[in-house]
């Protein structure tokens, strides 16, 4: 019978399913294995499910435990939801609330958003996590974070969320447009025929992560020569100071970075740009801690990191969360 199911069960079944034993999350929980391990035995007669099954050193969930781990996550973001909801009845946004983000968007949007946090809401403690768009989304999914920093290319919203979840609203806040960084003496200039850099040898980020130039190259009608392979715009930067290619970055990667005086950069049509947007699971502005969070990233100034505001047409609200438009 699952009459019987307890948040005491989701709790340990969650900590087990995040940590692979039970010991590890007993030790996570507060409590000795053996109690753990009690509960677990009598948490099984009373539902007549197995819950964790041995597998070498650690154990393995049962189907029916990954269904109460995955339950648990919504059930404990529900469980902070009413919690931080009747904190805030007594004016205070307190807590804690975790944000993934972008590599670029770590040494510049970030720190933003932290301060503006730590000036609005001293007791608020900020996690931040660096994951890449897909892996962001998944550890959103998961409830390992609560808010992510998260873009998208034009034309490429498919491949830039490959393995990613598709079904979490995201706001779109920022256009960042995509430059070419080339050396000095480089005759191209901004408005010049994309095609006319066919015949160039391009330096690009990992096979994963070069999409954006296959995909800007290919509306051109060529392939790049792809002769040297980084995704860090440092890096970048000397390689074509020295003459070794020529690459796409987005503009935001180079807010941080000190230009060499070998390198030119050309700012790209608004057609290649990304946009960037915040993205938490569905419902999850009415937890005070989220909403803020979520606010202070839209509230970070666009101009000081060379972004643009994106317009965003709401279209509705439910529950206190809008509706997301597209970027117009």
């Amino acid at each position: 019978m699952t009459d019987d199911l307890d948040l005491l069960t989701l709790r340990i079944v969650r900590a087990v399913a995040d940590t692979g034993t039970v010991t590890a999350a007993a030790a996570e929980l507060g409590y000795s294995q053996p109690a753990l391990s009690q509960h677990l035995r009598r948490a099984e007669a009373r539902m007549g499910h197995p819950l964790l099954l041995r597998a070498g050193r650690g154990v393995e969930l049962t189907e029916a435990g990954q269904r109460l781990a995955d339950h648990a996550v919504h059930v404990q973001a529900a469980l902070d939801a009413a919690r931080q909801e009747l904190d805030h009845l007594g004016g205070a946004t307190s807590g804690r609330v975790r944000l993934a983000g972008f590599p670029s968007a770590s040494s510049t949007l970030v720190p933003d958003v932290l301060s503006r946090l730590r000036a609005s809401h001293p007791g608020l403690q900020v996690d931040y996590v660096e994951a890449e768009p897909p892996e962001a989304l998944v550890l959103l999914r998961d409830g390992a974070v609560d808010a992510a920093l998260v873009f998208r290319h034009a034309g490429r919203a498919a491949t830039d969320r490959e393995g990613a979840p598709e079904s979490l609203p995201e706001a779109p806040l920022f256009v960042d447009r995509t430059v070419l960084v080339l050396p000095r003496t480089h005759p191209f200039a901004e408005g010049d025929d994309f095609g006319t850099l066919r015949s160039e040898r391009w330096i690009g980020g990992c096979p994963r992560c070069r999409g954006h130039l296959l995909t800007t190259c290919a509306a051109a009608d060529f392939a790049p020569d792809v002769v040297l392979e980084t995704d860090n715009a440092l890096a970048v930067l000397g390689l074509v100071a020295a003459g070794l290619g020529i690459a796409l970055l987005p503009g935001l990667s180079l807010q941080s970075a000190a230009i060499p005086e070998e390198v030119r950069v050309v700012t790209l049509p608004p057609a290649v740009s990304r946009v960037i947007a915040v993205a938490h699971r569905r419902g999850a502005r009415r937890v005070p801690s989220i909403r803020v969070l979520t606010e202070a990233v839209a509230g970070v100034l666009p101009g000081r990191h060379g972004l643009e505001a994106v317009s965003v047409e709401v279209a509705g609200e439910s529950n206190g969360e809008a509706a997301v438009g597209r970027p117009s």
